[in-house]
């Protein structure tokens, strides 16, 4: 099955759809605009971009709210925090601190916090 996501004038995806193989296969070579053409044919939009739940396209799998850059030719999710940076490589979103490591002998949980930009411990309610 292909993936194919719906972007708005924005670049802005608004929903994931998916394709039977058969239908982007043209000789036998699997075509992006095979896909395209399936559905624009079938709901009328016309800004179509495939998207790969492996990461082989585009670096990441397309989500609602997520973007597609042009330039990079990827998609990536919208910012979790303003000090967080976009990986250009991965186009991840990476804090500018790094989390914590884990310790398999004393398992900690971390949660973003942003007015201090640092990671807090996240505790479970006390008995």
């Amino acid at each position: 099955m292909a993936h194919f996501a719906k972007l708005d004038e924005n670049n802005i995806v608004l929903a994931v759809h998916v394709v039977n193989n058969d239908v982007i296969a043209v000789d036998g070579v699997e075509s992006e605009q095979a896909g395209i053409d399936f559905l624009t044919d079938l709901h009328g939009h016309t800004k179509w971009k495939q998207t790969s739940y492996n990461g082989n396209i585009r670096k990441n799998y397309a989500g609602v709210g997520y973007t597609y850059d042009a330039g990079r030719d990827a998609f990536y999710a919208p910012q979790p925090y303003s000090s967080w940076t976009l990986n250009e490589t991965t186009c991840q979103w990476e804090s500018p601190v790094p989390y914590p490591a884990f310790d398999p002998e004393n398992p900690k949980f971390y949660g973003w916090f942003e007015p201090n930009q640092q990671w807090i411990e996240i505790t479970g309610p006390t008995a």
